[in-house]
């Protein structure tokens, strides 16, 4: 189907009533919160700036009652995420080495332009590929999950479907909020909801990072020193060739120009957009960016451009 689709930056300035405003105001708006946990119910800021026509769609809360209702799974789901914990630290110390060598490589001074080159040009795909490797792991082990278990098939995921299925029947759009990307992915992809996404969709921060191919972890600055970026696994592939970087001024060191490069030629050819305060990008028909969107280039530069 043709879908609008907005992506927002963190909504502590909120903008995300100037893209409803423009919506038939008959119009119902479904909303997603699960990203914000326990939190999820304290949604009456997101409520007001809706116009007071949203429907919360309660994902954290179901998910909740899933594992209330049916033990055995929730066990089940608990030991595939203990499990997946453990792929990813594997993951990271592999990840550690191979971007430690690509920044030495591309800081060093010593040798031909031509042959630092060639090398940084190894050295970045050596991290492609412990990311590829990593992609294939994580999807292999969800296969795996869900062909056991079969929770399309488990009366209280089964009755959540159904209840959510319902209650997107009848919506205008659906506005998907930040917080825990872990925790939104799983109950996005548990209860099914991509197949029922209206025509306009509005994300912002994890909300953002969830609709992409492949989602990327990212934050420069952490209490322990400088954590990797890392690639988490597959979204909702409602949006195609993005890297959402929400906060990217607060998470990044954007005055690095070598940790910059590294990023964007990384995951090239898909492009690392910027989604700071104020920015709303509304994606092209054919899901290209508009002109204006600050994205970084393969220099280390972030482009100039605009807040919508």
């Amino acid at each position: 189907m043709n879908r609008t689709v907005w992506l927002l930056g963190p909504q502590r300035r909120p903008t995300v009533q100037h893209v409803v405003r423009d919506l038939d105001p008959q119009s119902r708006i479904a909303f997603v919160t699960a990203g914000w946990q326990e939190r999820e119910s304290d949604d009456a800021e997101l409520r007001d700036l809706l116009g007071g026509r949203g429907v919360n769609l309660t994902l954290h809360a179901r998910w909740l009652d899933v594992h209330e209702q049916d033990r055995e799974y929730g066990n089940a789901e608990r030991e595939h995420h203990a499990a997946m914990a453990e792929l990813r630290q594997l993951y990271l110390t592999q990840l550690d080495h191979v971007l430690q060598a690509a920044y030495a490589v591309a800081r060093g001074k010593e040798g031909r332009p031509r042959f630092r080159d060639a090398a940084l040009d190894d050295a970045l795909e050596a991290v492609r590929l412990v990311d590829r490797q990593h992609l294939v792991r994580v999807r292999a082990a969800h296969d795996a999950f869900y062909a056991a278990w079969r929770p399309q098939e488990r009366p209280a995921v089964a009755r959540h479907r159904d209840e959510v299925r319902g209650l997107m029947a009848d919506v205008e759009a659906v506005v998907i909020a930040g917080g825990h990307v872990g925790d939104l992915l799983t109950v996005l992809h548990l209860f099914h909801l991509e197949p029922y996404l209206p025509s306009v969709v509005l994300a912002w921060s994890a909300g953002a990072m969830a609709l992409v191919d492949r989602v990327v972890l990212f934050h420069d600055h952490v209490p322990h020193g400088v954590a990797q970026t890392e690639v988490l696994g597959d979204g909702l592939g409602v949006v195609h060739g993005l890297v959402p970087l929400p906060h990217a001024r607060r998470r990044l060191r954007t005055d690095d120009p070598i940790r910059m490069s590294a990023l964007a030629r990384r995951f090239a050819p898909a492009r690392c957009l910027v989604l700071d305060d104020g920015v709303r990008i509304r994606l092209e028909a054919d899901g290209s960016l508009p002109t204006g969107a600050r994205v970084v280039t393969a220099d280390g530069q972030v482009t100039p451009g605009e807040t919508a």
